[in-house]
């Protein structure tokens, strides 16, 4: 009864406080996506060279023997019906990403990531690998030495791995040879999708653009797209257009969202959540029930049998847990996260209070949990 009291009396001084103040004003780029203006995924298969003995074992990843031979015919070394079995090469899968408006010559990151039994890729070189898209088109060519983000040690009883030595990444390893079809001066139309999608997000975006030019160029479809009329804008080119309208500042609106993470007990909610009157009571109670069994053994030169006497004990503890207390009317969720803060409750089992108050249709806010 005091720690309901204690609570009660906690979130009548903090409801005093009244909400928290509203989300400032955000740049319209950072709140939607331009049609169009977009990167583009890349993945290639390719052999890393150069490992210190740990590399695929051949018998158990026949793709490496695979590609090596394949690499090292047409570099114009005959290798047919020869058997391979070094330790220092690897069959990996390169991926990137190939930026917006990305030039030929152009350089980007790539990731490396063995898909074989090598141990570890530090210090390895990737060969020549050809980068493709989704169309099956080439764009790009990766090669170049990796940086391994881990560390691996073997012994001849054991080893020691820190961090992922079987991936890594090789900064500018990939050039662009094939630039993405995009022609965005041709454009006379532009649609903005936010990313958030929201009716009164994306009226105050289309009443921002619309103020900016004095006259309507944009209108708003639906909760996540705005047209935007380059041709009304009567602008020398799209590019101006847009460099004009994304730097214009938007007060975004979001929904009210509880998101809870189980493995690392984080909690996650947004200022406009709120609960209705509800009365909470938790409690934890453990249950232990261990065996240890007796060996009985007749004494020397005595005729008997050696028994296993059973000897078991079960104890149940009961925690104090928060006593029946009622939340009032309004009070958002900071406020009685707060109060829990203060009660020392256990982010566990503050997820689990959580759980039973949206169940019970006191919280008024999407609940999320990972």
């Amino acid at each position: 009864m005091k720690t309901a009291l204690h609570l009660l009396s906690l979130l009548a001084v903090i409801c005093l406080w009244g909400p928290g103040a509203t989300a400032g004003p955000i740049r319209i780029k950072d709140l939607v996506d331009f049609d169009g203006v977009r990167g583009n995924d890349l993945v290639g298969y390719g052999l890393v060279v150069g490992l210190n003995g740990t590399g695929d074992g051949l018998r158990n990843a026949p793709f490496t023997e695979e590609i090596m031979s394949n690499i090292l015919e047409r570099l114009g070394v005959n290798v047919s019906g020869e058997q391979f079995r070094p330790k220092n090469v690897a069959a990996v899968m390169v991926t990137a990403s190939m930026p917006a408006f990305a030039r030929t010559g152009s350089k980007i990151d790539v990731t490396v990531s063995a898909i074989g039994d090598a141990d570890s890729l530090l210090g390895g070189t990737l060969v020549m690998t050809p980068l493709n898209a989704a169309d099956g088109n080439i764009y790009a060519v990766a090669q170049g030495t990796i940086i391994a983000g881990g560390a691996a040690a073997q012994g001849d009883a054991g080893g020691v791995v820190q961090g992922v030595p079987t991936a890594g990444v090789i900064p500018a390893g990939a050039r662009v040879e094939r630039e993405v079809d995009f022609q965005l001066a041709s454009l006379e139309t532009l649609r903005l999708a936010l990313r958030e999608p929201d009716f009164t997000t994306a009226g105050r975006i289309e009443t921002a653009i619309n103020e900016a030019f004095g006259r309507p160029v944009a209108v708003m479809l639906d909760p996540g797209t705005v047209r935007f009329d380059i041709a009304a804008t009567r602008m020398a080119s799209p590019a101006h257009a847009i460099g004009r309208i994304e730097n214009l500042l938007v007060r975004p609106e979001r929904k009210a969202r509880v998101v809870v993470d189980q493995r690392s007990g984080t909690i996650v909610m947004g200022q406009d959540v709120r609960i209705s009157r509800v009365a909470v009571s938790q409690g934890n109670l453990t249950l232990r029930v261990q065996e240890a069994p007796v060996v009985a053994q007749p004494n020397p030169f005595a005729e008997g049998e050696t028994l296993v006497v059973p000897r078991t004990t079960a104890e149940i503890d009961e925690e104090e847990g928060i006593g029946l207390a009622e939340v009032p009317p309004g009070t958002s969720l900071s406020e009685v996260i707060a109060g829990l803060n203060a009660l020392g409750v256990s982010p566990r089992d503050m997820i689990d209070i959580l759980k039973s108050i949206k169940a019970a249709g006191a919280l008024h806010a999407e609940f999320v949990v990972r």
